[in-house]
């Protein structure tokens, strides 16, 4: 069985891939398709997220295992096939390629072909610039910082006039030294 998965990007427009993968392949595969596909460096702790009902996040399955106290089982790409998790056309994942800033692809099973195998994976269609594979957060801040304090902090008037203590109503407040 074949799979033919379509991946989009909500950060880059005109971004497309086409991917044609054997049912058997492991997620690890995939991922470096995908990577490939892109051009971007194996040095993020990627991850897919298998969706149920839509784009709700169900199971995880990671680059590596991550050790959590959670019942849950954990699956690692290397090991887990994609026919495990993936059974329908239409079927949607989400694949984690910036996990600091929680940046994904939107990827679909378009279509499912019975019959056939692939010996290896292949990108069949590549459309347009991936968005960048990480964020620098330095660099981000610097060109847009969310509040630039640098006015505001020079501005003797910033904080009113000083606060007369005298002034201040405790009336319904209890102030215990316990915590």
């Amino acid at each position: 069985m074949v799979y033919r998965f379509t991946i989009i990007s909500d950060e880059a427009d005109d971004f497309m891939r086409e991917i044609k993968i054997d049912a058997d392949a492991k997620f690890i595969e995939l991922h470096k398709l995908i990577l490939q596909s892109c051009g971007y460096e194996d040095n993020q702790l990627t991850s897919f997220t298998i969706c149920e009902n839509g784009w709700e996040k169900g199971q995880e399955i990671t680059l590596e295992e991550i050790d959590t106290d959670v019942d849950e089982d954990c699956f690692i790409m290397a090991e887990t096939p994609l026919s495990e998790f993936l059974e329908d056309e239409k079927q949607h994942l989400l694949y984690t390629f910036d996990p600091l800033a929680d940046r994904v692809f939107f990827i679909e099973l378009s279509e499912i072909t019975t019959g056939k195998t692939l010996a290896q994976g292949k990108v069949t269609r590549s459309i347009g610039e991936p968005p960048v594979q990480a964020l620098d957060f330095d660099e981000m801040f610097a060109r847009n910082p969310i509040i630039d304090t640098s006015s505001i902090m020079d501005d003797d008037d910033f904080f009113g006039d000083e606060i007369d203590s005298d002034e201040i109503d405790l009336e319904g407040f209890s102030i215990s030294d316990e915590f």
